[in-house]
């Protein structure tokens, strides 16, 4: 009995990586059933990735906010808490930084900077929001989020028309050029795709994640508490502080997100008619990341290059790109199942097992 209590809850890295080979295998057929050719379709998807300097910048630009909001969910996953206001904080984050970018005129090394604050700040006082209702009222972060996002959604839709829009469209005017962080140089050597300085940004904030969490004092207390909160308040611990702080970092990240979409790859914001979805797709990378840094980067990669490849399959083997939305669930449904891989590699790693003893 112990074996198969081992099997199914010890960690490998093994197991997201089987989770996309099983992904993809089921992926294909799924493609044959439907009568398209999964080769064909596969091949089309790298070279859309990887086919020309400009699709491989895009591919990178395409990562970037994955990368964020995926370190926005896991941050909440390792204090316990579930963030699913993503997409909420990465709006308000749009929001605050466009406006920032559009309402002040102020040199480079100044605007800039202040525009990333603003839209950090603002996504993470709306993660905070639902912190703070959990942490005073006991109220649960899940429909707290749920509830932010719609609200986060109509808001930043009511900012933008009323105060911000550009007469006869439906988007604001372009933020100054100050407050822009494409890297214009750089975007030239790849086909003058849309690269900004969010890109090695992400990167840092997923070491800032891993920093904060696992070699400081406050991390050693939000994992804590996310472990059990009754023995780290026992301990002496403010158990409350720590659920709105965790909240607030999360939403940090996710707003951090959506500034760059803003500052970096677009210049201006929309009446958006619904979610742009990456605070969603964020849970899905959280997930398969394994809720660590270095594993939603990871992740990051295989589901912006999916996304972005994905019209390669449209275009190129006549696929519709849903497939590709398909396989993402697939992945996702075969790392959920994780007791099932870790079944599928108990013979392997047995083998491994004994040779070592060996």
């Amino acid at each position: 009995m112990n074996k198969w209590v081992r099997a199914f809850t010890a960690d490998t890295a093994l197991v997201p990586l089987v989770a996309i080979v099983l992904g993809l295998a089921a992926g294909a057929l799924i493609m044959l059933a439907g009568g398209y050719n999964p080769l064909a379709a596969y091949a089309a998807l790298l070279d859309r990735v990887l086919g020309s300097p400009y699709n491989i910048g895009e591919t990178i630009r395409e990562i970037s906010p994955l990368i964020l909001t995926g370190l926005s969910v896991a941050f909440a996953f390792r204090t316990g808490l579930f963030n699913i206001g993503g997409e909420g904080q990465f709006l308000l984050g749009m929001i605050g930084a466009v406006t920032v970018g559009i309402k002040l005129d102020l040199p480079f090394w100044l605007h800039a900077p202040l525009a990333v604050i603003a839209g950090a700040v603002l996504g993470g006082l709306w993660g905070g929001i639902a912190g703070w209702l959990k942490a005073a009222r006991g109220v649960n972060e899940v429909i707290t989020t749920i509830m932010l996002n719609w609200i986060a959604l109509f808001l930043s839709n009511f900012i933008v028309s009323r105060f911000l829009l550009q007469p006869g469209q439906q988007r604001t005017y372009p933020i100054h050029e100050s407050a822009s962080l494409s890297l214009v140089r750089l975007s030239e050597w790849f086909g003058n795709a849309r690269l900004h300085l969010g890109i090695p940004i992400a990167l840092l904030a997923a070491a800032v994640f891993y920093m904060l969490l696992w070699k400081t004092k406050q991390g050693f207390e939000l994992r804590a508490v996310g472990h059990n909160p009754h023995a780290a308040e026992y301990a002496g611990m403010n158990v409350n502080r720590n659920v709105v702080r965790a909240m607030f970092i999360g939403g940090l990240f996710a707003g951090l997100a959506g500034t760059f979409e803003v500052l970096g790859v677009f210049h201006y914001h929309v009446v958006a008619a619904g979610s742009p979805g990456y605070g969603f797709d964020g849970i899905a990378v959280a997930l398969l990341g394994g809720n660590h840094p270095l594993g939603v980067v990871l992740a990051a990669v295989l589901f912006g290059s999916l996304t972005y490849g994905s019209a390669g399959m449209s275009f190129g083997a006549d696929v519709p790109p849903e497939i590709i939305r398909v396989i993402i669930a697939l992945v996702i449904f075969f790392v959920a199942s994780h007791g099932i891989i870790r079944w599928m590699l108990r013979p392997l790693l047995g083998k491994r097992k004994r040779g070592e003893a060996a």
